[in-house]
């Protein structure tokens, strides 16, 4: 069956789907002897030969999902010029080289998906979809209800307004609130930026759930890897007919 060359690139590990994308652009794979540089081409793996930067792509990686705890002060990415952890270093011990599904910032712990498999991210990721993703975060101040609400319904973010949350207090610790909240958006920084534009800005934030998938007891630097049975709900979140071909 044909796929997309970025999408077989990314099947065998070679770099994310974008990356690939990328890859493809600068003109460093080839085709069947010929430089492709043309998005959306179609291969058949097994039929086409297909190299990259000279070197023949000889298998595909079996696909790999794995869920990590991302403590605070990590880095989503492969590498950071300051030296600073990565969630890359925390996952070497896996054989298949495996990407974030989105973000969590420098500060922000708590479950992050990590997959091989370009399509599985692709859609997790994709806005249309919305899938939900829930937070606890502990707030300076004491939300009012009115201000619950307006969490709730949507908050002024660079001219747009946020989708409706679902917002509820879990707990109080001195003078400041636990809120769990749940998102179906992937904005820059989204929850920090909302509370803090309601007058409570974040002092902890940690993601604990994404889609069906639950962080658990996994402790704070540490991964497991999905079943099956996981694996089969996450691709469940989307309609199978916008699935790529």
């Amino acid at each position: 069956m044909a796929e997309r060359l970025h999408v077989v690139l990314a099947r065998a590990g070679l770099a994310s789907r974008r990356q690939a994308e990328k890859l493809i652009r600068d003109g460093r794979v080839s085709v069947n002897g010929k430089v492709v540089r043309k998005l959306g081409t179609q291969v058949v793996w097994g039929q086409d030969t297909i190299h990259v930067d000279g070197r023949l792509i000889r298998h595909l990686e079996p696909k790999v999902t794995i869920a990590l705890n991302k403590p605070k002060r990590v880095l989503t990415t492969s590498h950071d010029p300051k030296g600073r952890p990565t969630t890359t270093q925390l996952v070497k011990s896996i054989k298949a080289r495996v990407f974030p599904v989105g973000r969590l910032d420098y500060h922000t712990e708590g479950l992050l998906i990590l997959t091989n498999d370009g399509e599985l991210s692709q859609h997790l990721q994709h806005p249309r979809f919305g899938i939900p993703k829930t937070y606890q975060a502990k707030v300076k101040g004491r939300p009012t209800a009115q201000v619950l609400d307006r969490l709730r319904s949507g908050v002024m973010l660079d001219g747009r307004r946020t989708a409706p949350a679902q917002v509820k207090t879990i707990g109080t610790t001195g003078t400041n609130t636990w809120l769990e909240i749940t998102i179906r958006e992937g904005r820059y920084r989204q929850i920090r930026r909302m509370c803090a534009a309601l007058g409570h800005p974040v002092l902890k934030l940690k993601r604990i759930q994404y889609g069906p998938i639950r962080l658990g007891d996994l402790k704070p630097g540490t991964y497991r890897y999905l079943t099956p049975h996981e694996v089969k709900k996450l691709q469940k979140t989307y309609p199978a007919h916008h699935q790529e071909k």
